[in-house]
């Protein structure tokens, strides 16, 4: 099968598109026939193995386990495991899994739901990792309840044009920042107020929100807290910097030293997609609360493009890359 590979990692422009071999599946495994990937900036940090977290976290310490980059993936069911019983071959699916560049993927059951059927490939496959992250940013470590005022920086990005809308579907007073360019974009997702961070800084306003999901990573704690509530909690989602080692690190680990000391909650985020919470997802998709906002979408053999492109940040929500 074609697909966008390497054997070490490498910068984004080195990737390859080559014939490699379609993934063997086991017993609970999908094999998926990919019609549509996702783009997003942890597959810069898998394709790169930077910051060096990334190999130890299970993607290889030397070198990529697998060659084959990608996790959002959205496509048809080529074959399943014989222990697979909610999948039969033919069923449009959309989930994550190992290798999403490629012509065909390996993806576990649970990894897995049934592609919302208002959404195209290419949108469905934006949705896996970013919405999953912005889901349980907001409704997890957030823990969000109606009524509430909501800040979400970068809401203009991946994870941030998902957390708006999601933010809205909770019943929550949504204010999102974000550059000029893609202020336009967070107010058609459904943000009260948008804030366009080159012009105002929302850190020196007089307002103060229960909730802030920071996906930017790019103001010091001292500034967001000033804007928290009391009782507030802050949601760290990334960190700044090209660190090779643990990329902001720094920050996060300050944030949930000071948490207990301070009436606060300072706290970061660990997101992992399932069929539950993809199943949450498909929900409020089918009932129009939640739209995937697709920026651009690329051939396969422009990945290293797409990858560029997101580096930039300038995309208005999200990037795709289509077989």
């Amino acid at each position: 099968m074609i697909a966008i590979a390497r054997d070490s990692y490498c910068l984004p422009a080195q990737l390859q598109l080559r014939d490699v071999p379609v993934p063997a599946i086991g017993d609970g495994d999908v094999l998926v026939r990919v019609e549509a990937a996702g783009v997003d900036q942890g597959v810069w940090h898998v394709v790169t193995g930077l910051p060096y977290v990334v190999r130890a976290a299970g993607f290889g310490l030397r070198r990529p386990k697998n060659p084959v980059p990608g996790m959002d993936v959205a496509g048809r069911v080529e074959a399943v495991g014989a222990g697979v019983t909610r999948f039969r071959p033919g069923d449009e699916v959309y989930g994550t899994c190992d290798g999403a560049y490629a012509e065909y993927a390996r993806a576990s059951e649970d990894r897995l739901a049934p592609k919302p059927s208002t959404l195209t490939f290419a949108q469905a496959a934006t949705v896996p990792v970013s919405a999953c992250t912005a889901l349980h940013g907001l409704r997890d470590a957030g823990r969000l309840a109606g009524g509430r005022r909501v800040l979400v920086t970068g809401a203009g990005g991946g994870v941030g044009s998902f957390a708006v809308q999601l933010a809205k579907a909770y019943g929550a007073h949504v204010t999102g920042v974000c550059r000029t360019g893609k202020t336009d974009l967070v107010g058609s997702l459904g943000a009260d107020h948008v804030i366009d961070r080159t012009r105002d800084d929302f850190t020196a306003g007089s307002d103060r929100y229960d909730l802030i999901l920071d996906t930017a990573g790019n103001r010091p704690l001292t500034r967001l807290r000033r804007v928290l509530t009391p009782r507030g909690t802050l949601v760290l989602v990334g960190g700044p910097g090209n660190g090779r080692l643990v990329q902001g690190a720094d920050r996060l680990i300050r944030a949930m030293l000071l948490s207990p000391f301070v009436g606060q909650r300072l706290t970061g985020l660990m997101s992992t997609e399932s069929a539950a919470d993809l199943k949450t997802l498909t929900t409020l998709i089918d009932s129009g609360a939640l739209t995937p906002a697709v920026d651009r979408t690329y051939p396969l053999a422009q990945t290293a493009d797409a990858l560029a492109y997101l580096r930039t940040g300038e995309p208005a929500g999200k990037v795709a890359i289509t077989l």
